[in-house]
């Protein structure tokens, strides 16, 4: 099974378009379409591990981590 998130802006055409589109697949065998509104989900959850947020957070203070130029991230990481 795959599970899809997709972003609609109901305000423009496109959007309209695709829920309506969607709406026709509502009651279909296999396929379940879940409505969430984004500004109702709280600031608080996340899917990060707690502990690797902490980490990154603990790593930001210390000053102990290497910024990596996406245009060269071997270079970067010493390992040209």
């Amino acid at each position: 099974m795959k599970t899809l998130t997709i972003k609609i802006n109901e305000r423009t055409k496109a959007g309209k378009a695709f829920i309506a589109m969607s709406d026709t697949f509502r009651g279909v065998d296999g396929i379940e379409i879940i409505e969430t509104d984004s500004k109702k989900i709280k600031k608080d959850e996340t899917t990060y591990n707690p502990e690797f947020v902490k980490m990154v957070l603990d790593s930001a203070k210390r000053g102990d981590y290497t910024e990596i130029d996406p245009k060269d991230v071997w270079g970067s990481l010493g390992l040209k």
